[in-house]
Parts: C-alpha cells; structure tokens; sequence
C-alpha cells in the first residue's frame, strides 16, 4: 500500500469510503460519531484537498482503499487546545490525524494509514468518540496512551484523545 495526496478526481471514492464506514460504525455499536450528519461533507473534504492535508490509501493494484486528513503543526487543531480530565503527554510540535475510513476491502488499511502519518512526525493526536470500539483499539494496539477528553465543533459528544510520542 502507498499513500498519497487526495486529488479532485479521487473525490467520488472518498465520499463511497466515508459511506461506507458510516455504516460500519453504525453496525459495530457507534451510529451517532457520523451518521446523523452525513459527516464528513463533500464541501469539508474538497477544502482538506485545497489545503493539501486530504490523502488516500491506495492498494498494490492502484485501487483508493483509505482516506484521510493529516496535518501537523504547533496547536494546529483548536479542539485540541482544552483537554479535560487529563493532560497530553508532549507539547512541541505534533500531527493530527481525523476522518480515518477505508472502504473495507482489505484488513490493516487504519494501522497502516496512521502509522505512516506518525512517520512523518513521530508526534501523532487523534481522537474518537466513546462509542468508537474499533478505532479505540487500534489506536491502544498501535501505542497510543489515552490523555484525556476533548470537544469538537460537530456535536456535543465528548471525544476520547490519544497522543503517541516517538
């Protein structure tokens, strides 16, 4: 698998994979982190391409199989700047991965999404809701402690943060 940047013409299979893991979540025990919303909207995803943080997942044959957004920076996600009912671990510069989905035609496309984003950075944030089982144990089973909660602008539901440091 490789990673590269999301372009226009990939933008029709990345709303197919988010679609597809809305369902996923809404059958594993977690339909209310994106499916109320329809979350993410095309319009989001069109501004992460423009920034150049939108990337997608592709397999040996060249099929999109993942997509997700990447950026990182000094206090780059505003979200991230109130932490409650703990603290995060490291305070220099990290990276941020959110909007993780695979269209689920292969296993490890998650693991293998995040671990390349924690290469470029070796300081990775992300985030999930509580009802978010599959996501909470890939990030313990990649290393990722759990520093505490956080809000977004979305919805009201507290979000578990984890943080992994080289």
């Amino acid at each position: 698998m490789n990673i590269r940047k999301t372009t226009l013409s990939d933008l029709p299979t990345v709303m197919n994979i988010y679609a597809h893991a809305r369902k996923f979540m809404a059958e594993h025990g977690n339909p209310s982190q994106w499916g109320p919303r329809n979350w993410p909207p095309e319009e989001l995803i069109r501004k992460d391409i423009d920034k150049g943080c939108s990337y997608v997942c592709v397999d040996d044959e060249g099929v999109v199989v993942g997509a997700f957004f990447f950026d990182r920076g000094k206090e780059i996600d505003p979200c991230y700047l109130d932490i409650t009912e703990g603290d995060w671990i490291g305070d220099d510069t990290y990276g941020v991965v959110h909007r993780i989905a695979s269209d689920g035609s292969r296993k490890g496309v998650g693991s293998f999404c995040v671990e390349w984003a924690f290469g470029q950075c070796g300081h990775l944030r992300m985030d999930t809701h509580g009802d978010n089982y599959v996501m909470q144990n890939m990030l313990k089973k990649l290393g990722f402690v759990r520093c505490g909660t956080i809000y977004v602008e979305e919805d009201d539901a507290p979000r578990l943060a984890f943080e992994k440091l080289a």
